[in-house]
């Protein structure tokens, strides 16, 4: 089974669009998407539509929660308030249905999904270092948990000894008696200094995870955020990847 996992679309169609082509070229059985589908970006309908048609499983994030009021607005910046207000606005009766189906986590045979942390995952805490890991691995059932959330790309490790590891690495071989916290990194704003989108490919058969990176038109996306007549910040990072 090869699994396609990307996270924190942010409504950026054309992040979207450039990561379903190289998917197409990858040969994925099943997609699953970690939340964050809307929120920032000015292509929430079609980013939906995209996700829906793809059958992906997909759990909450906050920006989806929060468009659907079902998570508080004071939770965000100012910025971020504003664009999911502007989301709110542009949602129809069957998008805000998908979004408000969403559940906070869910788990197969192979892996884990949740957005943020799976202690308190309605709160969408996030799991930035070694010490926000751990209360995640503690409640994982299974060897592999797909994140997303801050945007940042990176695999946590924890061996039969309960050490935990931070991998920055873009591949990684799984181990048997390891877990793993894997941030699959945003595709429509990332964070870590590469404006590239992210995804990621889990190989059940080869035991193999690896984070992809792939250029996009971000001064096309730019242009629809600046139009739309959101913060203008939101366009000018995706630039620059923070």
């Amino acid at each position: 089974m090869r699994y396609g996992i990307f996270s924190d679309i942010h409504s950026n169609l054309e992040a979207l669009e450039v990561v379903l082509h190289a998917y197409e070229q990858a040969s994925i059985d099943k997609y699953l998407c970690v939340g964050d589908v809307v929120g920032y970006a000015a292509n929430p309908k079609e980013c939906i539509e995209k996700v829906k048609v793809l059958a992906a499983v997909t759990v909450a994030g906050n920006h989806d929660w929060a468009s659907v009021d079902l998570f508080p607005l004071d939770y965000f910046n100012p910025r971020a308030a504003k664009a999911v207000i502007w989301t709110k606005t542009r949602l129809d009766a069957q998008e805000r249905c998908f979004l408000e189906s969403l559940k906070l986590t869910f788990t197969n045979n192979d892996l884990t999904l949740v957005h943020g942390t799976l202690d308190d995952p309605a709160l969408f805490n996030y799991l930035t270092g070694i010490h926000s890991a751990s209360p995640t691995f503690e409640l994982l059932n299974s060897s592999l948990c797909f994140v997303g959330h801050t945007h940042v790309p990176g695999i946590f490790i924890q061996g039969k000894a309960k050490r935990i590891l931070y991998f920055s690495g873009s591949a990684l071989e799984l181990k048997k008696n390891n877990k793993y916290i894997v941030n699959v990194g945003s595709v429509g704003q990332p964070r870590d200094g590469n404006p590239a989108a992210s995804y990621c490919i889990y190989d059940t058969d080869k035991k193999t995870v690896c984070i992809k990176r792939i250029d996009y038109d971000f001064k096309s996306a730019g242009k629809k955020i600046i139009a739309a007549g959101l913060p203008g910040f939101l366009a000018e990072r995706l630039a620059v990847g923070r």
